[in-house]
């Protein structure tokens, strides 16, 4: 009998601490973790009176620029004109995929203005013959030709007058 007992203390203890049991204090299921410092980066060129969006570029958008596929700040020509227009960053909502001369000119001065940048071709708004658009390689701020279904990198601009 005393065997029985000890037998089924032991497995009630075992089933409350593996079912879940509650028996230390509550500790919140996730971590409450603070914003990043600097959530909203822009960068405005007072030149042009333009501000760009200047976000960290995730590891999913990498991929889908790789992989030929559409992930927020990465793919086809369609996904990045919808994807400025939806765009609520920095308490701004007007956004719009820029100009190739825009993207040209913000890119030809040495240095680099944005903290967030890819070495990979970025849409423009502009059109070319045949259905293409321009996306312009910031290396060498020139603009090339591209297939809309192809994925590339997308940075949106607003006036920063408004």
């Amino acid at each position: 009998m005393k065997k029985s007992v000890i037998s089924m203390g032991i497995l009630l203890s075992a089933t409350l601490v593996f079912a879940g049991g509650n028996l230390a204090p509550a500790v919140p299921a996730v971590a409450e973790i603070s914003a990043p410092c600097e959530a909203h980066e822009v960068y405005v060129d007072r030149a042009t009176d333009l501000m760009w969006q200047d976000a960290p570029y995730t590891d999913a958008e990498d991929g889908a620029y790789a992989k030929n596929r559409s992930i927020e700040k990465a793919g086809t020509w369609n996904h990045a004109v919808n994807y400025c227009r939806r765009l609520n960053y920095a308490g701004f909502t007007d956004w719009r995929l820029p100009t190739a001369d825009e993207l040209m000119n913000i890119h030809h001065h040495s240095g680099q203005d944005f903290v967030n940048f890819r070495d990979k071709d970025f849409w423009s708004s502009t059109p070319t013959t045949n259905g293409q658009y321009y996306v312009v390689y910031p290396a060498d701020a020139y603009k090339y030709k591209r297939n809309r279904n192809q994925s590339n990198f997308i940075r949106c601009v607003r006036c920063a007058a408004k």
